[in-house]
């Protein structure tokens, strides 16, 4: 099943009644997307805060949730890990990966994203609704997928390995190291041995690009069927896009670096960063 669904399939869907919608929209510049969500939203669709739902054992921005976290909160939605779920954001495609990837995480197998997010979905005339959703919780059964994620320390064991690749979504001016990062406390530059592939570079008019043309991309960089990819950014958000557009390839091999630049370029962390 592709990761992706375009707004007359989930019209159809939301008629039958058959899907459950969230909206995952962040933003690194802090707009208070909810206040939005509660503004106009895809009926039915509930609010996925990836700075609530995450890890707060630690300072890193947005770490992925616990299961039971995570299960807690997609269960308070009515959501099971049967259902079908479809995820947006309002940018078109920014943080509605991030979302995805953590249902992957989980485990949930049957979940996509809307193709265009919001804007797509007015731009084709269907409705939205104002206000809060409210449901009857249900419970929800995850099944942690540990292979789609990799820690720092499993990660300094990647570089110069020939079948293993890291691929940075971010700027092509953060990843050189041109210009700071936008997060205080952070060294500006990237991993050695990492190669750059802009988030932008995969999305056209906030959708993204054909099959066909990133499988072109990714040829470009090298990466084969046997290439094990890890995806990183600056707080893990826009590597899912990078991930996301794997996966629509047929690339399996894919692990998401959760702590990205936010942990590895510290100032206070024991890691090489080269500018270049």
């Amino acid at each position: 099943m592709s990761a992706q669904i375009d707004t007359t399939a989930l019209k159809a869907l939301l008629d039958e009644g058959s899907v459950k919608i969230i909206d995952g929209s962040w933003a690194l510049d802090g707009t208070d997307m909810q206040a939005l969500y509660v503004q106009d939203h895809v009926p039915t669709a509930h609010f996925f805060d990836i700075e609530a739902i995450g890890d707060k054992s630690t300072e890193l921005p947005h770490m992925a949730p616990s299961s039971d976290q995570f299960a807690k909160a997609v269960g308070d939605m009515g959501i099971s890990e049967t259902d079908h779920v479809v995820i947006y954001d309002r940018q078109g495609l920014f943080s509605a990966a991030r979302v995805w990837w953590t249902f992957r995480l989980m485990g949930h197998e049957k979940v996509q994203i809307l193709r265009g997010g919001l804007p797509a979905w007015l731009a084709a005339g269907y409705p939205v609704q104002a206000g809060t959703e409210w449901v009857k919780g249900v419970e929800y059964t995850p099944r942690l997928q540990p292979n789609l994620s990799i820690d720092i320390n499993d990660l300094k064991s990647y570089f110069d390995l020939s079948d293993k690749l890291i691929l940075d979504a971010r700027s092509a001016a953060r990843f050189t190291g041109a210009t700071p990062e936008p997060r205080a406390g952070l060294r500006s530059g990237h991993m050695p041995g990492s190669r750059n592939l802009p988030a932008s570079d995969l999305i056209e008019n906030g959708i993204l690009k054909p099959v066909s043309d990133l499988k072109n991309i990714f040829a470009a960089l090298h990466v084969s069927p046997s290439t094990e990819v890890v995806t990183t950014c600056g707080s893990g958000v826009t590597a899912a896009i990078i991930a996301l557009a794997l996966f629509e390839t047929g690339h399996e091999a894919t692990r998401l670096f959760d702590g990205s630049w936010a942990q590895w370029g510290r100032e206070d962390q024991d890691t090489v960063v080269v500018r270049s």
